[in-house]
């Protein structure tokens, strides 16, 4: 029988290692199986069958966002209620990123705009040349378009922005793709017919504060903080999006849906204000367990408005499939919706 150098020695067919080796390579050979099993569930058809899961993750923005805390309030009521499951959280950039993490397979769920998800799913704009499949739970809550605009400026309509100072929203950003959009459909050139400005809303309420801009576009929840702290400081008005090209706007985009920003939701403003929405919406994936996609959204459309967050209450079943436009719904949540006559 040869010995064969260091502390390992093979004997006939098979190999036999000292206690502390044998340790050792078998934890690193179970790292490496779970890595090998990672790697082939993320490149894994995301259609296939996940089975029932006793954690999930989902994906939801940053910090500083509305995301992050209500997704945060989600899973915790989530885990809460539906036993044998926990779901967790993860902060990320928000609605494009989420969907390319769940495209990879590394989270089961989570939170965009569906306007983007229409987008992902045709491979348009920021996905142009990115296949994506994944399926719609419902909506969670309103992001909506408020148009703000200085008292002194005369702005009463989206036209009355020609030759006006008007902030568009960050580069690349959902609202400068709206607000793009919007002025479009109102015959403006976003680039000529305006002086456009791109500004975070945080920097655009201070120039309208200080008279340097004249209206901005902002898509956010209701209300907003930043209106508010403008409203409290400056006399504004809410330009209504109405008309012939709002309805030419919805028939191009099904993503968006018609909102009424209710009378006195901000300082000054006396009427109530017509608008359009996109919606904060939870996807998930494809092969997500049936019966555990039917508790997940009957949780959330039944406990979720007690959720300590202040856009909480406005996640409601009566505008749950607002603005889904073709994108399917997980057989799970069809089966809930149909059960609660909210579809046919």
């Amino acid at each position: 029988m040869a010995h064969w150098p260091g502390p390992w020695r093979r004997e006939e067919m098979g190999w036999i290692f000292p206690r502390r080796a044998t340790g050792a390579l078998i934890g690193v050979l179970t790292v490496a199986s779970l890595l090998t099993s990672a790697c082939a569930n993320n490149a894994a058809d995301n259609d296939g069958d996940l089975g029932k899961l006793s954690q999930m993750t989902m994906a939801t923005g940053s910090t500083g966002g509305t995301y992050f805390p209500l997704g945060g309030g989600i899973a915790q009521l989530w885990s809460n209620e539906i036993k044998g499951l926990r779901v967790t959280t993860q902060a990320t950039g928000a609605s494009v990123e989420n969907l390319r993490l769940l495209k990879s397979g590394e989270v089961e769920l989570v939170m965009s705009t569906n306007g983007v998800g229409t987008m992902a799913l045709a491979g348009d704009g920021e996905f142009k040349g990115e296949k994506h499949d994944f399926v719609a739970l419902g909506n969670i809550y309103p992001e909506v378009l408020q148009i703000v605009a200085t008292e002194k400026s005369g702005i009463k309509t989206v036209e009355d922005m020609k030759g006006k100072r008007v902030a568009l929203g960050p580069p690349g950003s959902g609202t400068e793709v709206t607000a793009k959009q919007v002025l479009g459909h109102y015959g403006l050139d976003p680039e000529n017919d305006v002086k456009p400005f791109s500004d975070t809303f945080a920097d655009a309420a201070t120039k309208l504060q200080d008279g340097a801009i004249d209206a901005a576009f902002t898509v956010l929840s209701l209300p907003a903080a930043a209106i508010l702290d403008v409203a409290t400081s400056s006399k504004i008005r809410i330009v209504e999006i109405t008309g012939p090209n709002l309805d030419k706007l919805l028939k191009e985009d099904p993503s968006f849906s018609t909102l009424e920003i209710p009378a006195n939701t901000y300082p000054g403003q006396a009427k109530a204000a017509q608008t359009v929405t996109n919606w904060a919406t939870l996807y998930g994936l494809p092969g997500l367990d049936e019966e555990q996609v039917y508790q997940l959204v009957k949780v959330l459309y039944e406990k979720g408005s007690g959720i300590e967050h202040s856009v909480a209450e406005q996640i409601t079943l009566d505008t749950a499939l607002e603005g889904l436009g073709e994108t399917k719904l997980h057989p799970g949540a069809e089966r809930y919706f149909k059960e609660k006559g909210a579809l046919d």
